[in-house]
């Protein structure tokens, strides 16, 4: 039988069987990888380029700065960073309708770009203006909804820990996907601030007593006090990304500075003590344990992608399919919008990533905007039925069912989904800070 053919029936049928049956993902994707590799070269060099592509896989310096932004979110969380931001996103959207709920969406933006993690921005804010919803008289399914549609913000905005692996993967500049970055995660904070001020007005009793804005307003006194306070917190994105931008260090070296940087504030804002150290480090530890192990395994199937030619063999299916540029990319999208309901985005982007991509490119699409094509895509996936991530941590901090807060997402997907269709069909979203910056996408 043809390698490639063997191969591909091989990948799909073990990875298919292995998540229908519950299977960590690491081992759907791995498994099967090396089970490929028996068949098309044989036990002796299977074993062989398995441990040796796991090793490699793993053993980037760019790699490094997942562990430490990782550490660094959770050190936030702990101590106290989350808090102010909070108060920082109340000052801004107090007074729209509905001003917990936009305080919840920005919120969530601010916490992702010190983050650069959709569930721990969900888990960090749900927490904390989740019980003032409740108190406000906010639905508790709809609160929850608002929280679990805005936190994947956090994995556009940069720091992100997806944009990363992205660029691992695709070999394009840390720094580039960074800038390109803001405009997409600004679409996806505008189509929630939108969504939630429409039902805050149609329909008010989601939203309690805050439906006016005028319970959510701050004065302007207070509000000055309150920015100031978060002034340290924020100033940690004029150093952690202005300094990777403006060239002064790379994406490790400014991931570490993050966890310095936020381990001083923990302990000035005295919410963070040495006794939660231990604890704050397991958490990171075991983050950082998944996300690699998954590149690792990644590894395997990506040489087993190559070796096989599937992702050619894939090029040329879709090309055949259409001459049309638009059509193949709605093509693409809807494949990654199915694959993102049932694969986290970290995995589906290790994937899906050497087979789309050199098809992108042969349509003339820039690395650095399908970048941010595909990690918005799976963004979505994120909040979706069946296994979508931040959807279940929502709801697991809102203390309500999942069924009601999918109910209640409902009118946030067609705002997403317009803005994904406007990041595919209008590239300078993604482009237009890179090139004002003079970066290269090579």
């Amino acid at each position: 039988m043809d390698p490639a053919l063997l191969a591909s029936i091989i990948l799909i049928i073990g990875v298919v069987i292995l998540i229908a049956v519950g299977a960590p993902i690491a081992i759907a994707i791995g498994l099967p990888s090396v089970i490929a590799l028996l068949a098309v070269v044989g036990p002796e060099p299977a074993v062989f380029v398995s441990a040796q592509r796991m090793f490699t896989g793993a053993n980037s310096f760019t790699l490094l700065a997942i562990p430490f932004f990782v550490l660094a979110g959770q050190l936030m969380n702990t101590g106290g960073v989350a808090a102010r931001l909070i108060d920082a996103a109340k000052v801004l959207v107090g007074r729209m309708p509905g001003s917990l709920a936009q305080t919840n969406a920005v919120a969530n933006a601010l916490f992702g770009s010190v983050s650069g993690a959709g569930v721990a921005s969900a888990a960090a804010v749900g927490g904390i203006l989740g019980p003032r919803q409740r108190k406000d008289g906010y639905d508790p399914a709809f609160a929850a909804a608002v929280n679990v549609a805005s936190a994947p913000s956090g994995m556009l905005i940069p720091p992100s820990n997806t944009l990363i692996v992205y660029s691992l993967v695709s070999s394009t500049s840390v720094a580039t996907l960074f800038a390109a970055g803001y405009g997409p995660g600004l679409v996806w904070v505008l189509a929630c601030v939108a969504t939630v001020l429409l039902v805050a007005l149609r329909r008010r009793s989601l939203v309690g007593h805050d439906g006016g804005g005028a319970t959510g307003g701050v004065g302007l006194r207070l509000g000055v006090l309150t920015l100031l306070r978060a002034i340290p917190a924020v100033f940690m994105i004029v150093i952690v990304i202005g300094g990777l931008l403006a060239g002064v260090f790379t994406a490790t070296e400014s991931a570490v500075i993050a966890v310095v940087y936020s381990l001083i504030l923990g302990f000035i804002y005295r919410q963070l003590t040495v006794r939660k150290l231990p604890e704050v480090f397991l958490a990171a530890t075991r983050t950082t344990a998944v996300v690699l192990f998954l590149i690792a395994v990644s590894s395997v199937l990506s040489w087993v992608l190559a070796y096989a030619t599937i992702p050619q063999s894939i090029a040329e299916a879709l090309l055949g399919v259409s001459t049309s540029p638009t059509v193949i990319l709605l093509l693409m999208m809807l494949a990654l919008l199915l694959v993102g309901m049932f694969m986290d985005p970290t995995p589906a982007i290790l994937i899906f990533t050497p087979i789309f991509l050199p098809v992108a490119q042969e349509l003339g699409i820039d690395p650095i905007h399908f970048g941010m094509m595909i990690t918005f895509n799976l963004c979505l996936g994120t909040i979706s039925p069946p296994v979508g991530v931040i959807l279940f941590v929502g709801a697991r901090i809102g203390r309500v069912k999942v069924e009601p807060v999918i109910r209640r997402l409902l009118p946030f997907y067609v705002p997403l989904v317009a803005g994904l269709l406007l990041v595919v069909f209008v590239p300078q979203i993604s482009l237009f800070l890179p090139d004002l910056l003079g970066m290269s996408s090579e």
